[in-house]
């Protein structure tokens, strides 16, 4: 049994990178097969996947609308998935979680959120200037 712990800065400005990250307990990251996805929900709107990644490889899969301003990666040492977004907006402005499935294929590696079973409680990101 999994168990994720979000934790970032909370206030963070445009010209900042913000930095989020999600610490896994319970498992190992690099010797078991998880994916590791972000998710994000801004008031008023549905919760959407940003990107996500197999813990035992490294493939990353990116949403669209993030793809080119955002990273995501492991720190193996630390068992935490990483996950760096520049360029901010107000838009980006949200309650950012991180979740985990339990995959043996990267090529499996999706935003498909109803596939996530484990989820933290999520943290709060506002970014203003």
């Amino acid at each position: 049994q999994v168990q994720l712990q979000e934790s970032g800065p909370g206030l963070v400005k445009p010209s900042q990178m913000l930095s989020l990250t999600c610490t896994v307990s319970g498992d190992s990251i690099t010797t078991s097969y998880y994916a590791i996805g972000w998710f994000r929900q801004a008031p008023g709107k549905k919760r959407e996947g940003v990107a996500s990644i197999w813990s035992n490889d490294g493939s990353t899969v990116y949403a669209d609308s993030v793809k080119g301003r955002l990273t995501i990666f492991r720190d193996k040492a630390k068992n935490t998935v990483i996950l760096e977004m520049s360029g901010l907006k107000p838009e980006d402005t949200a309650v950012y979680y991180c979740a985990a499935e339990y995959v043996f294929d990267s090529s499996r590696l999706a935003l498909w959120e109803p596939d996530y079973v484990y989820w933290g409680q999520g943290t709060q990101v506002t970014v203003s200037s």
